[in-house]
């Protein structure tokens, strides 16, 4: 199994509402079982036999509440999050060790366990220049019953992507034009309809798209060979963006500590 250098974007400032009920403004600092959510993503990859080095991007506050040891350097955020990555590619590229591949993991996954990030990284085909974890909405709602999440219909049936991936890093650098202008119009259904092609759009709306079409359009955007990793372990997609997230795993972190000890 390969061993891939990782990156861990850390940036993102919560809304009002949702910093009243966390007590902090980055996401990447609330806090599960006395740990911020950066410091639990860290540790499964640190305990994981597919991580080398880490890199993550965040504020000073971020990096202040990293333990020492933890990564391998901490950059500031940049002006969006594709560049954010960018940064993080290049710091790799003037090492000495300049890798292949990286693994990007985003900071707010409250039950990322190394098993988990070893499963998806075994699955992804040596020919991807991007792969993201697939998970269906069966196997989503197997390991986190009752939670509120958001499946896209497909052919197929519903499924959602997780927040890692694996990218070629050089093919991550050629694309950052094509990441940019993806990322910049994520929020416009308008604009991503002008982005996608309104055949592409009426093709999902009627349920009539498949995985496949959407890595051949996923391709064709970012001039590259893009593929979603079926079978992927569901807490890759557990993310905390919402208070309803929060609320969530945070009772699935109080019945654990509920159970009488064996």
């Amino acid at each position: 199994m390969p061993v891939l250098d990782a990156i861990v974007p850390a940036g993102g400032t919560l809304r009002e509402d949702f910093r009243r009920v966390v007590g902090v403004e980055k996401k990447a600092l609330i806090r599960f079982e006395d740990k911020p959510l950066v410091q639990r993503v860290l540790e499964a990859l640190r305990a994981s036999s597919v991580v080398g080095r880490v890199v993550v991007i965040g504020s000073g506050e971020v990096e202040k509440a990293i333990p020492a040891g933890m990564a391998d350097a901490v950059l500031p955020e940049g002006a969006s999050g594709p560049d954010n990555i960018d940064r993080a590619i290049r710091w790799y590229q003037q090492s000495l060790q300049e890798p292949d591949r990286v693994l990007i993991v985003t900071a707010d996954l409250p039950f990322l366990t190394p098993e988990g990030i070893q499963s998806f990284v075994a699955k992804v085909p040596p020919e991807a220049d991007i792969a993201a974890p697939l998970i269906t909405k069966e196997a989503f709602e197997e390991a986190f019953p009752m939670s509120d999440a958001l499946f896209v219909k497909l052919a197929d049936g519903p499924v959602t992507l997780g927040c890692a991936y694996v990218v070629k890093a050089k093919t991550c650098v050629r694309c950052k034009p094509y990441i940019e202008e993806v990322f910049a119009r994520r929020k416009s259904k308008i604009g991503m309809a002008s982005l996608l092609g309104l055949r592409f759009v009426y093709r999902w709306l009627v349920g009539g798209l498949t995985v496949a079409d959407i890595e051949r359009k996923v391709g064709e955007l970012l001039r590259c060979k893009a593929v979603a990793v079926p079978d992927s372990p569901p807490e890759l997609a557990f993310d905390v963006d919402y208070p309803d997230d929060y609320a969530y795993a945070l009772g699935v972190f109080e019945q654990k500590l509920a159970k009488p000890h064996p």
